[in-house]
């Protein structure tokens, strides 16, 4: 290590105390004075985090939040108890806890963006062939030749239990996020059992009737209520109830969910803006639960992994940069605290990918213009999603600054040298470093000599050289590794 980065250790330490987030803010958003967060309410934190699910089912924001005001409803009106009314509201809010994991298999087959394909196909009606075709058909190749729209008919249509996998994939995967962060068992089962249908045609079991886990029953309502009662489209709503009565729907369930539907103040309440607060208000039980650092860590890690499944070429991506960015920030003499909050900025940097279409991320060419402009906006939706989180308010700016550079060249806000504290310095160099080392669909993954010959190449001008040469030390002491957060 040289002497230059030894005798800057203490003074980079000292500007990423004193430079706030609040200072790095996009213009027109403004972040609160840094104050630690020790403990945060779960239910808080997770009507934030699902905005971020749901982007990437193609739902507009607040879908999962207002699916699970339709659900608690519901569920009181069915009777459950507290007990059952708990795991259920933690099962809504993360019932697409797994969509990501078939995302970019659901736009290889369809040749259409992910978000475009998963609302159509899910508001559809299974039961019927000739709909479930048509529709199939519109969303097919979108804006392609009628050559890739046949194709990828043609391919979808000799797979026939292509649907059964694609559902399974996301269910197991959100079921075994809500069974790793120590959710009952029962909300992990309503998850696995989301898409099962009354008349057993449902998937991915094809479970019937009473088999089929009362929350999930609860759930597959209030996502389909939602879907129409957002668009103001109450009679459609009554109208689909009455339709898939005893076919996809529970039937007494069915006639609470319309009755529901006529009480004209809670369907107002439902589509009001202030929903994120609403859902935190109805938390069954005596006292709101929440976590700690460690919970909060864990979370972190639980959606770093939904991030990184969106893609098969990220797989490790977010844990690796936050483990490197650990590891630079450590070399620099940054706190505990510090190294706590940029590690959880590593794991959180790319949340907002998960409103980028799969066939961009997995795009094995260049991006065209509409392409490019695309990519560039998911650090502004991570930053809309992160602040929404107090918890999170310390760093949200650090993890959407990750694609900006020294010399204004970065994106999205063009931020210079005097914008950018030391930790997002840090955050851009492990972003850096993590992406040209792993393959891509476009290239394949460089040495760690030829990735720190590009950061060195930038040094000084458009990246932080003490943050490359901390990264350069810190590689040759300790063998990158993910970490798990109680170790941090």
């Amino acid at each position: 290590m040289s002497a230059t980065h030894n005798k800057r250790k203490k003074k980079n330490r000292q500007e990423s105390a004193n430079r706030p987030d609040s200072a790095n803010a996009p213009e027109g958003a403004t972040a609160p004075e840094p104050a630690p967060v020790r403990r945060v309410l779960l239910s808080e934190l997770l009507a934030a985090l699902s905005h971020a699910l749901d982007m990437t089912e193609g739902q507009p924001k607040g879908h999962s939040v207002r699916s699970c005001m339709i659900g608690m409803r519901l569920g009181e009106e069915a009777g459950l108890d507290r007990n059952e009314l708990t795991e259920l509201y933690y099962a809504l809010l993360l019932k697409d806890a797994g969509c990501s994991s078939n995302a970019s298999r659901l736009a290889s087959l369809f040749g259409s963006d992910d978000q475009y394909v998963k609302p159509r196909l899910k508001s559809v009606d299974w039961d019927d062939r000739r709909l479930m075709a048509l529709e199939t058909w519109k969303t097919m190749a979108r804006g392609g030749t009628m050559w890739s729209r046949m194709r990828h008919f043609a391919g979808v249509a000799q797979e026939p239990g292509i649907t059964r996998e694609l559902i399974a994939s996301r269910c197991e995967r959100g079921a075994g996020i809500a069974r790793r962060l120590g959710f009952p068992e029962a909300t992990a089962s309503a998850i696995q059992s989301l898409d099962e249908h009354w008349n057993g045609k449902g998937y991915p079991q094809g479970l019937a009737g009473e088999a089929i886990p009362k929350l999930s029953r609860v759930m597959n309502l209030a996502q389909t209520i939602e879907v129409f009662l957002w668009k103001g489209e109450r009679d459609q709503a009554v109208e689909v109830l009455r339709d898939r009565r005893g076919r996809w729907f529970d039937p007494s369930m069915t006639d609470m969910a319309r009755d529901m539907l006529f009480d004209d103040e809670w369907c107002a309440l439902v589509r009001s803006p202030e929903c994120d607060e609403r859902v935190a208000q109805i938390e069954p039980g005596a006292h709101a639960q929440e976590v700690d650092d460690d919970g909060l860590d864990q979370i972190a890690q639980a959606f770093a992994d939904i991030i990184d499944a969106k893609s098969s070429f990220t797989a490790r991506h977010s844990s690796m940069v936050a483990e490197y960015a650990r590891l630079i920030a450590q070399q620099m003499g940054f706190s505990r605290d510090e190294i706590r909050r940029i590690y959880r900025a590593g794991l959180l940097h790319d949340i907002g990918k998960l409103g980028v279409s799969s066939r961009i991320l997995d795009k094995p060419g260049r991006l065209n213009r509409r392409e490019l402009a695309e990519i560039k906006e998911h650090p502004r939706h991570t930053w809309e999603i992160l602040k929404r989180v107090r918890a999170f308010e310390e760093f949200a700016m650090v993890a959407s600054l990750h694609h900006e550079k020294l010399d204004g060249s970065g994106y999205p806000w063009g931020r210079t040298a005097e914008e950018l504290d030391m930790p997002a310095r840090v955050l851009v160099v492990a972003d850096i470093y993590q992406a040209v080392t792993e393959s891509r669909a476009y290239r394949v993954g460089l040495s760690s000599a030829n990735a720190m010959e590009i950061l060195q190449s930038q040094a000084a001008f458009r990246v932080d050289s003490d943050a490359i040469e901390a990264l350069a030390a810190a590689i040759a002491e300790e063998p990158p590794a993910t970490v798990a957060p109680e170790s941090l």
